[in-house]
């Protein structure tokens, strides 16, 4: 069956016929174009370790076994670096048969290397909600790299709802790109059912490349904007030679895209985890890229796509135009009434290297 992802006005209709549940209201900008942003509780639980349910299980049986604590967050909170948390959020699911959902971490989570992912009853993989699924939605918080503060209704992941087969095949992705210009390259490498990105190690101007997270700084608000400066948390990297940087064993970094992304109105795309087989490092988190991002009349000319980057077990170096990852691109069932940075507060569009929005 041919489908496609949820837009903003079946999100909110869905929300209205009971399939989606709230302990309140939705927040105003709490619907994205094709996503729904999820928010945090008022408990928190410290967990010895991440967990799966499993199938007939729920979660807040886990949670007997393996909570070591539970946190209040009522008046802000701070979860520490290393440590695994359990949130309930305030959304559940009363899905409809013909509907599914899919999580990510939202852009400014991936940015602060806080590792989430989110949790369902039953569950046998992170961040998926299976078809028809009635219960409650939990997430899994790990901050990596910096301690942060988070409070009930701080949202760290988004939603999609879909229907159907969404994913355009290589040959409509080629076709798509041939009349819509997906991304900047000269010569698009469409394969393994997406379109490559590459890592820009030339840098700006300045010969700015990207930034290494700091160890023991202090801590993130995730709701504050602009709060902390740069420097405190951020380490700049400059370009070496000829475009090369070697990643440090558990070290996070962000980078950026040598090519421009572009998701037409009618679609939306998702960063694939990368092959292993090509390197072991793990890039971009935050997955999501909504109708409009890099759409020139939305204002995204030249967007590009900022990187969450992080090797595993091994130094690794990477090499400027290097392939770090592929857009998978997805049908929209219906066009969004608002896209990606027209009439909303985008923070990302028309992006180059740039930080979360918490740093000045």
């Amino acid at each position: 069956m041919t489908g496609g992802i949820l837009p903003d006005r079946d999100i909110a209709a869905l929300f209205e016929a009971g399939g989606i549940t709230a302990e309140r209201a939705f927040d105003t900008d709490q619907i994205q174009p094709a996503s729904l942003d999820l928010r945090l509780g008022a408990r928190a639980y410290r967990v010895r370790a991440s967990f799966l349910p499993g199938r007939g299980v729920s979660v807040a049986d886990k949670l007997d076994r393996f909570s070591m604590h539970e946190i209040d967050l009522s008046g802000g909170a701070v979860l520490e670096t290393g440590c695994v948390y359990v949130v309930p959020l305030q959304e559940g699911l009363a899905l409809p048969a013909e509907i599914r959902a899919a999580a990510n971490p939202k852009s400014s989570t991936g940015r602060l290397d806080i590792f989430t992912r989110v949790l369902v009853d039953g569950a046998q993989e992170f961040d998926k909600v299976p078809a028809g699924y009635h219960g409650p939605l939990f997430i899994e918080i790990s901050p990596r790299t910096f301690p942060i503060v988070v409070r009930p209704g701080s949202r760290l992941s988004q939603i999609r709802f879909r229907t159907g087969d969404a994913q355009l095949g290589e040959a409509d992705l080629a076709a798509l790109h041939a009349s819509d210009r997906l991304t900047s390259a000269a010569d698009a490498n469409i394969s393994g059912g997406g379109i490559a990105l590459s890592i820009d190690l030339m840098g700006n101007a300045e010969g700015l490349v990207g930034y290494r997270g700091k160890r023991h700084t202090g801590v993130v608000d995730v709701d504050k904007r602009a709060a902390q400066p740069v420097l405190d948390f951020w380490e700049p990297i400059h370009r070496a030679g000829t475009g090369e940087l070697v990643l440090d064993p558990d070290e996070f970094y962000i980078l950026v895209s040598k090519e421009a992304v572009h998701v037409p109105p009618a679609y939306a795309a998702e960063m694939t985890p990368f092959d292993p087989l090509v390197g072991e490092f793990r890039v971009h988190y935050a997955g999501f890229f909504d109708p409009g991002f890099g759409h020139s009349p939305a204002g995204g000319t030249g967007s590009r796509a900022v990187l969450e980057v992080r090797s595993h077990d091994v130094p690794f170096i990477l090499e400027d135009g290097q392939i770090v990852g592929r857009l998978v691109y997805e049908r929209m069932a219906s066009l969004p009434s608002r896209l990606y940075g027209l009439d909303l507060n985008s923070n990302y569009q028309a992006q180059g290297l740039k930080l979360s929005k918490h740093f000045r």
